[in-house]
């Protein structure tokens, strides 16, 4: 028989939207149960890219200074190398944020920073290696959850469940809630390559004919991205791995003396890139937010961003009431669609943004021969005359469409940073 527990609110997933919506809302004294199915989150080739309009919200909520503490490095300009030259793309020092760059940090550090405030209000608990299977509803609204855990069944009953798991999200197909896809002809391939001594210390972009590859500097290594048109894993599987280290080499020669450290196909990892959006983000009981509301393409790394700004608003929206016991789980619906109200306009537009460029430049550039020259486009050759209109994309890249504020309320009492937190897994968690 499963067991059973009740919280007011219940958030299906620990990612960058998951745990920041149950750090604000235990923040506002609303006692929050997040379920995240792995026993850490510790896994690579995930967002990596922090902001300024994610570091402006820890700013305002007082944890800049500490967030800042972790290994991180600074982005202040972008550019990318088009057939050999170098074309300078954004420059995020006219920002009006706290930070003029983006952060670029392990997505698995972030989440840890995350866990760590979050722990010690009392009214927060995670727990972990917990797999959400079901929704529990009833005559009139979603009530709770199904969760499998290592230790047997679990009946978690809320007032409120939050998808935030992700593009494939369990919840919002349980839900039945209808999904719009958008289109994405490209799909990705991501992996490590060491460093060297004498190598660059930014990360930065490399397009040719057929070819275009990103390349973040992480230190140790370098996390690597290289965009194949969709489906092309097959073609590039059966030309063999001798022929990809040979192709890694030409677009990045740099790489040429390192490709031979990718020895299987198990050292790259395939993103298959979809772009979609819920029709309706919420029924009574219910509410998806980031990837589980909107899966983006990984075009600007706006992604993890994009998925903290919803659960910035949706604390806005939703922590008074679910603060006060008093109020009825149905009341709460109207709020649920108060927040896809105010967060669909800025997912429209920054999705609109990534298809078409998916469209008229990565398809084209993807597709393109060798043998035709790639030259540079007209608008990034005028980014390159005014250096002053290089603040229009670091603008739309750091910041965005309707950035978001803390307007949630700080009702609940910190545990001492010393005390022995731990997670609802078993496993102690480190104090920050």
């Amino acid at each position: 028989m499963a067991d059973e527990i009740h919280t007011r609110c219940c958030i299906a997933g620990g990612g960058p939207a998951g745990m920041m919506l149950g750090l604000l809302l235990a923040r506002a004294g609303v006692h929050v149960i997040v379920l995240e199915k792995h026993g850490d989150f510790l896994r690579d080739f995930r967002g990596d890219t922090v902001h300024p309009s994610t570091l402006e919200i820890m700013h305002e909520l007082g944890l800049l200074a500490s967030f800042l503490q972790r290994p991180h490095d600074e982005v202040r300009e972008l550019s990318v190398n088009i057939s050999d030259r170098m074309v300078k793309v954004a420059n995020f020092s006219r920002l009006k944020t706290q930070c003029k760059f983006i952060a670029m940090m392990p997505q698995w550090d972030f989440l840890d920073f995350l866990r760590d405030e979050a722990v010690l209000y009392p009214n927060f608990r995670l727990i972990q290696n917990a797999r959400v299977d079901a929704l529990l509803e009833d005559s009139e609204r979603v009530s709770g959850v199904h969760v499998t855990t290592p230790d047997g069944e679990l009946r978690v009953h809320a007032d409120l469940v939050i998808g935030a798991d992700g593009r494939h999200s369990t919840v919002r197909e349980a839900a039945g809630l209808q999904v719009r896809n958008l289109g994405a002809p490209i799909d990705v391939l991501w992996l490590r390559l060491p460093t060297a001594a004498g190598d660059p210390g930014t990360t930065g972009a490399r397009l040719d004919a057929g070819q275009f590859f990103v390349m973040l500097h992480r230190g140790t290594y370098w996390q690597c991205a290289y965009v194949i048109a969709k489906g092309g894993i097959e073609k590039i599987h059966a030309a063999g791995l001798p022929a990809f280290h040979a192709e890694l080499s030409r677009i990045a020669p740099m790489f040429a003396d390192r490709v031979g450290s990718l020895q299987s196909w198990d050292d790259i990892k395939l993103l298959s890139v979809s772009v979609d959006r819920l029709e309706q983000w919420w029924k009574p009981g219910l509410l998806c937010i980031g990837d589980a509301a909107h899966a983006m393409s990984p075009v600007g790394g706006i992604g993890i961003n994009l998925a903290i700004q919803d659960a910035v608003a949706t604390a806005n929206i939703l922590a008074l009431s679910l603060a006060n016991p008093a109020i009825d789980p149905l009341a709460l619906t109207p709020f649920l669609a108060k927040v896809q109200t105010r967060r669909l306009f800025p997912t429209r537009v920054t999705q609109a943004a990534q298809v078409t460029i998916q469209d008229r430049i990565l398809v084209p550039v993807v597709n393109r021969k060798q043998d035709q020259p790639l030259s540079v486009p007209w608008p990034l050759r005028l980014l390159n005359l005014l250096p002053v209109l290089r603040g229009i994309p670091a603008y739309a890249v750091g910041v965005g469409v309707r950035p978001e504020h803390v307007y949630s309320p700080a009702n609940a009492k910190k545990l001492p940073r010393h005390a022995p937190a731990t997670s609802e897994s078993g496993s102690p968690v480190p104090p920050s």
